[in-house]
């Protein structure tokens, strides 16, 4: 591994005259927060070394996001000290946490949507030359330097709101990159990553604690949890619930000591259930080039059908057509035996197909609304219309029911959506589509940001729609979460090119799918 340059935005710590990386230490002890009646972080004590990476899981609502908000200066604690190398800190808004250098990469990601990629990049980067006039060449060599570090092409001249979210994950990354930090916060940066990409985000982590930095990494997926880090401290109800050196714990004893009881690994389907159904949704040659070339298929009453696919694959461009979000260039979908080509969204809402889309904060919430009005919004038509359309008693009793039933972590229906965590706001975009009682649920990475235990909330709710005759479409790149379907499709540049039975269907057969064609048996 090519070890961090001094003056590269990689290369961190404090130097010695020696040359040699002096490791800082980051104390947060006894910090609590409430929000009104909800206690999100109680007397919680984290510590991190520098060159180590500590991981911090729990479940929706564990307080996590608190503690970081906390630490980055966007919230402020209740109680409880910050010290940096022994010494106590007061970071009262994000510029005081840069200047002691904290860097972060949020669940959210923050970025400007019309700036290109460098210019977010460039955001709180020394940006001003000799001249005082911004140091464009500069800027945009240190950019090539951290995409050479991540090994992947950031495009860097295209606005953000162009991208794809993995691109987007990488351009947040890049912007903390590109300044030197102590200690780096990354916040879920691998949920819509694949495999490959999740890899080189690994290297790069490598070389951050080398080079001194230490690393706070809040991820749901354990696997990679294990994998990366060096210590854990798991949260549960705002409080730790235990502290581990990473060699003494399994996915098993660490999913345990996240939801506090034993969960059991998610069991394929038969993929029988529907066999005979009453075929509800039949695509033909569905086509936009070049993200959609060419997909076939049919989807059953009460099947759940999965789609496996690489980033770029076409997923999530298919969703967008079966909702009429983009329109088709070619081929056609019958929904219960009658043609069916929606104009727009609400028109595939009024027909009975909705998505639950999977960026969830730009295209499914109203941020500064309450959790109340965010579940009434598909099912009154457009957020135009929503004020005059809302009816208030009704809408509230609703809003209750679906908090109670998803387990939607809240003090109240009329807090705001931003408040929540994540997975809650993950559970209210679920919440706000089921509301509208669909026929076909298009779900695009449902379970993104989501824990453990609301994972089996989640898949629960699946099975059960489809018991109940739903017909689902899965999008994942979670392969494992697959398990749920009854079969999956798999896309390869813009087309479905192989259908797996459930039994089948396992993360290392339906990734050679997703790269290579299926050689027939001998």
């Amino acid at each position: 591994m090519t070890p961090a340059r001094e003056g590269s935005p990689l290369m961190s710590g404090t130097c010695s005259s020696e040359g040699a990386v002096t490791a800082s230490r980051l104390e947060m002890t006894d910090i609590s927060k409430r929000f009104g009646g909800l206690r999100a972080v109680d007397r919680v004590t984290i510590s991190l070394r520098g060159g180590e990476v500590l991981a911090l899981c729990g479940a929706n609502g564990a307080g996590k996001s608190t503690l970081v908000r906390i630490l980055a200066g966007v919230e402020h604690a209740d109680s409880g000290q910050i010290a940096l190398d022994g010494v106590p800190v007061v970071i009262d808004r994000p510029e005081t946490a840069a200047h002691h250098g904290l860097s972060f990469v949020h669940q959210e990601l923050n970025l400007v949507p019309k700036f290109t990629g460098l210019q977010n990049m460039a955001m709180g980067a020394d940006r001003q030359s000799r001249l005082g006039l911004v140091a464009t060449k500069r800027l945009r060599r240190l950019a090539s330097e951290v995409q050479e570090r991540l090994g992947y092409r950031i495009p860097l001249d295209v606005p953000v709101d162009r991208l794809s979210v993995s691109d987007r994950w990488m351009v947040s990354l890049g912007r903390c990159l590109m300044r030197s930090a102590k200690f780096v916060v990354l916040d879920e940066p691998t949920a819509s990553f694949t495999d490959d990409e999740a890899e080189k985000l690994y290297k790069v982590i490598k070389e951050l604690t080398d080079s001194g930095v230490g690393v706070l990494y809040i991820s749901h997926r354990l696997e990679e949890v294990l994998e990366i880090s060096d210590r854990v401290t798991v949260l549960r109800n705002g409080s730790v619930a235990g502290s581990y050196e990473t060699a003494e714990l399994t996915v098993s004893s660490l999913t345990k000591a996240i939801v506090g009881h034993e969960v059991e690994a998610l069991a394929h389907r038969r993929g029988d259930a529907s066999t005979g159904a009453p075929i509800r949704l039949s695509v033909r040659d569905l086509r936009r080039p070049p993200n959609v070339v060419g997909a076939s298929f049919d989807l059953r009453r009460g099947e759940i059908v999965g789609v496996a696919g690489l980033v770029g694959s076409g997923r999530t461009e298919l969703a967008r057509l079966l909702i009429g979000a983009d329109q088709a260039a070619g081929g056609e979908i019958i929904l219960d035996g009658k043609p069916y080509a929606p104009r727009g969204p609400h028109d595939a809402i009024r027909a009975g197909v909705v998505l639950v889309p999977e960026e969830r904060r730009s295209q499914a919430l109203l941020l500064s609304e309450s959790i109340e009005r965010n579940l009434a919004v598909a099912s009154h038509g457009s957020a135009r219309h929503l004020m005059c359309r809302f009816r208030p008693r009704r809408s509230h009793r609703a809003a209750v029911d679906i908090v109670d039933e998803l387990g939607i972590k809240t003090d109240g229906v009329t807090r705001p959506v931003l408040s929540l965590s994540g997975g809650n706001q993950q559970k209210v975009v679920v919440g706000n589509y089921l509301r509208t009682r669909p026929s076909v649920l298009v779900l695009d990475e449902p379970t993104v940001g989501v824990d453990v235990g609301s994972r089996e909330e989640i898949y629960g709710i699946i099975t059960g729609l489809a018991g109940a005759g739903a017909s689902i479409l899965v999008i994942s790149s979670d392969f494992d979460e697959l398990a749920v379907c009854d079969r999956v499709l798999v896309m390869r540049h813009g087309a479905i090119v192989a259908e797996v039975p459930s039994h089948r269907a396992t993360k290392g057969h339906l990734t050679r799918l997703c790269f290579e064609a299926e050689q027939p048996a001998a």
